[in-house]
């Protein structure tokens, strides 16, 4: 009944008044997001093997490919993702 909760716990609570709080001292706006240069290489290198995926899958999809090979291509495709739907960002504890 009434508004939805906004957060989780106290704990949750807590930790995003801290957030909101070290990003203003900072001079940061609140929706600036840090992330380190290896987690943003990572991230890059991953979305390069994608793009590059998906253009083999496209010049495929050209050449009229057999049934196999374009199972093949896709499993690729698919493989070269990984699994990206687990780069959510997430808040770092202290």
């Amino acid at each position: 009944m009434g508004r939805p909760r906004q957060y989780c716990g106290q704990a949750c609570r807590q930790r995003a008044y801290e957030q909101r709080s070290a990003t203003a001292k900072a001079g940061l706006s609140g929706d600036v997001v840090l992330v380190t240069r290896s987690e943003l290489d990572g991230l890059q290198d991953r979305l390069y093997q994608l793009r590059c995926a998906l253009e083999d899958v496209q010049t495929l999809l050209a050449e009229r490919p057999t049934k196999a090979e374009l199972e093949r291509s896709l499993a690729e495709l698919l493989h070269s993702t990984g699994r990206l739907d687990r780069l959510w960002v997430s808040e770092r504890a202290g």
